[in-house]
């Protein structure tokens, strides 16, 4: 009886295919193994910092980069064959994760880091970035070649036969009727669905039939009719199969051929209206455009001055012994920064050779501490008194040394408007601002509601003025009234009452002083109210308030341009009311800004610095000035017209900037613009003081006023300095109270 032949199990492999796997799993393995390592010491020591490395390379995008990549791996560990035979997904999921990379470059943190980088990285906005509309075309060049590319037979004729159709259908179309282009849209949707979604498009090609196969509503003068085509039977065409098919759609192999001949119409009475359809409703505030501000102007230095004179500083430095080396020069529109690397100096020492015989010769860096003594010199050799030293420059191991410009530029408001960081702000919704360039001509913004208050101090001329335009300006251009509302003070009645009558002012510029703290007092009432309707809502900023609440909160902006006048006049209380908004005020969206040509410390006192961390430093008299504006000195030897030391969170020292420069030709544009434009009501924020605070203030100078008459009766010759500093009071007040007291006989006038 003959045996039956021995059948092998299709799990079973020949002798010597398992170990011969084996052998290649553990190859593959060491050479992962080896792969990362050599990459992360690469890393390690190529970059420096790893952490920041990754965030800025790629940021979030790790996320998908990381699965695909050790998707790819385990596929090529234990499944090799399934990835080289379906190589084909490989790609596309490469595409995918470009895709997703791509479109994290569109997002931004509040804050940090990924407030400057965005959360798909440097690789991101290679792949995506802005400008947004070539970002968009390029991910969707990426999701249209791939495939075209990976499936070009089978595309390509679903491509030809749905354009054929198109155009056969359009020419019937424009020839006869317009019905018949219509259904010629629906038979192209219709056959490009299977090329990414046959569920989607399917309906889309049957929504566009239903939709275009009647005639559009008749006016009032004609008759209610429509006119219909009679139903012609459909015909069934066979549908090629694709990898791309969906299941669900599997009995869904025809489509319906519109008819190629036109039918006898029937005449039908439509159907009444609805009388309640929803009405689309648009904002009636509109922006104004960029185009109303001056173009700017390109400026270039010449690179042969510019070598010429790191040439020179090292000259200069070498004959007094100091030796450095010029490695990095950054050209800005007024200030050039030459980055200085300490040399070498080489003297005789004790040391041995290793060889054991003569003396040996030392080698040592030259001290910072040199570099920063030989100032003057450099000063007298390059012949300017502006110069400034900074050891080290933050984040580079560097000593810059900046020197006037020698073609200096201009730095318009427009050109840092037109910026990416510009347009990064206004994408996430915040409060942009335009401050300028900084010394390599990289343009510099700042959210004022991220800051959340700013401090501008700087003597007459220094470009205080203009600062402060440009940031209205900025503002303006950005935020419409509803968005955003402003109270500005202006005791010298010449900067901010250009302003007057725009729909973001609450009121009229503030001009009088006495008006200052019964508008503060306002504001600080409207802060409560705020701070009440979160709480009802149960939510912590104006953020969360906006995102449920059917009426979203405006910001609300307070500029006041002197400072000092009021410090002068209202003394305690303003101070008091300014340091209470600055404390309370971010969560509700009300912001400060600040101005005073005088910072002296009876102006910008130590609580008032506490609450506001932005500030801003133009050109002062003395190292006393900057001191009191900054905590550090370098404010004094600023250029002016517009120079100016930027500190903010971000950054642990002052930066140096050239201010942005907007003219009065161009605010004149832009607030004649927003006085012609008429919108929609805007909701109240009255700054005058009700009748209850009337009473509290009443109060409150009747017990001022006794506490007056106990010091005077210990002291007739009572003065107005020494009541301001007992009471606490402002100049003004304290005025009032000793003639009051005077007419009563209980101070001897002076």
């Amino acid at each position: 009886m003959a045996k039956k032949p021995q059948q092998i199990r299709r799990s079973e492999s020949p002798p010597g295919r398992s170990g011969s796997l084996k052998k290649f799993g553990l190859i593959l393995d060491a050479l992962v193994l080896l792969a990362a390592a050599g990459g992360a010491a690469v890393v390690w020591f190529g970059v420096g910092v790893p952490w920041y490395w990754l965030a800025e390379t790629l940021g979030f995008g790790w996320v998908p980069v990381g699965l695909w990549a050790l998707a790819t791996l385990g596929l090529l560990r234990y499944r090799p064959k399934l990835l080289f035979r379906r190589w084909r997904w490989w790609i596309s999921s490469a595409a995918v994760v470009a895709i997703a990379v791509g479109a994290l470059s569109y997002f931004f943190a509040p804050r940090g880091l990924f407030a400057f980088i965005s959360f798909g990285g440097q690789w991101g906005s290679q792949v995506g970035g802005y400008p947004m509309p070539l970002g968009i075309a390029k991910l969707a060049a990426i999701a249209l070649i791939t495939p075209l590319v990976l499936y070009p037979r089978w595309i390509g004729s679903r491509i030809f036969r749905s354009a054929a159709w198109l155009a056969g259908y359009a020419r019937l179309g424009l020839g006869r009727s317009w019905i018949a282009g219509s259904r010629g849209m629906a038979a192209f949707f219709r056959w490009i669905g299977p090329l990414f979604h046959p569920r989607l498009y399917r309906r889309i090609g049957r929504a566009i039939a239903r939709v275009f196969s009647r005639q559009p509503r008749p006016s009032a003068a004609e008759p209610e009719t429509v006119i219909s085509t009679a139903p012609v039977p459909s015909v069934s065409v066979a549908k090629e199969t694709s990898p791309w098919d969906d299941p669900a759609e599997a009995d869904d192999q025809s489509w319906e051929l519109p008819p190629l001949q036109p039918t006898t119409p029937a005449i039908q009475t439509a159907p009444s209206p609805a009388s309640n359809a929803p009405a689309f409703t648009a904002s009636l505030w509109k922006l104004p455009s960029t185009e109303l501000l001056s173009p700017p102007e390109p400026y270039s230095v010449p690179q042969t001055s510019l070598e010429q004179m790191a040439h020179h500083i090292e000259e200069t430095l070498s004959e007094h012994g100091v030796m450095v080396e010029v490695k990095d020069i950054k050209a800005g529109p007024r200030i050039v920064r030459f980055g200085l690397v300490p040399g070498w100096i080489t003297k005789r020492g004790e040391a041995r050779r290793k060889d054991g015989g003569e003396e040996g010769m030392e080698r040592s860096r030259v001290k910072v501490q040199n570099i920063l003594t030989r100032e003057k010199d450099l000063a007298l050799a390059l012949k300017t008194p502006y110069l400034r030293i900074e050891a080290p420059v933050p984040g580079e191991a560097l000593v810059g040394l900046e020197v006037p410009n020698p073609s200096p530029g201009k730095v318009p408001l427009r050109k840092v408007m037109e910026g990416q960081p510009f347009t990064s702000v206004t994408a996430k919704g915040g409060l942009p601002i335009a401050m300028g360039e900084d010394t390599g001509g990289a343009p510099v913004v700042m959210d004022l509601a991220a800051l959340p208050h700013a401090l501008i101090a700087g003597a007459t001329g220094s470009g205080k003025s203009v600062c402060i335009n440009s940031i209205v300006a900025s503002l303006l251009f950005t935020k419409p009234p509803d968005q955003l509302r402003m109270l500005m003070v202006d005791p010298k009645r010449v900067e901010l009452t250009p302003f007057n009558g725009i729909p973001h002012l609450i009121a009229p510029v503030i001009v009088n002083v006495e008006e200052v703290n019964p508008a503060l007092r306002a504001v600080m009432r409207e802060m409560f109210r705020r701070y009440k309707l979160m709480e009802e809502i149960g939510t912590r900023n104006i953020a969360g308030y906006n995102a449920k609440s059917k009426d979203p909160m405006p910001f609300l902006a307070l500029i006041i341009d002197e400072l000092a006048d009021l410090m002068m006049v209202g003394g305690f209380e303003i101070e008091q009311n300014l340091v209470r908004l600055a404390q309370l005020g971010r969560a509700t969206g009300i912001h400060l800004v600040l101005a005073t040509q005088r910072p002296s410390v009876n102006v910008v006192t130590g609580l008032l610095k506490a609450n506001i961390p932005a500030r801003v430093a133009f050109a002062v008299a003395s190292q006393v000035d900057s001191r009191v504006i900054l905590d550090t000195v370098g404010a004094e030897k600023l250029l002016g017209k517009g120079d100016m030391l930027l500190l903010n969170n971000d950054s642990p020292k002052p930066r140096r900037v050239q201010g942005t420069l907007v003219l009065d030709e161009e605010v004149d544009k832009v607030v004649e613009f927003w006085l012609n434009q008429k919108g929609p009501p805007l909701p109240v924020i009255s700054i005058e003081d009700v009748e209850d605070q009337e009473e509290v203030r009443q109060q409150v100078d009747g017990d001022m006023l006794e506490k007056a008459r106990e010091l005077a009766l210990r002291n007739p010759h009572l003065s107005p300095s020494l009541l301001e500093r007992r009471l606490k009071i402002g100049g003004l007040k304290a005025q009032e109270i000793i003639e009051a007291l005077e007419d009563e006989g209980l101070v001897i006038p002076a």
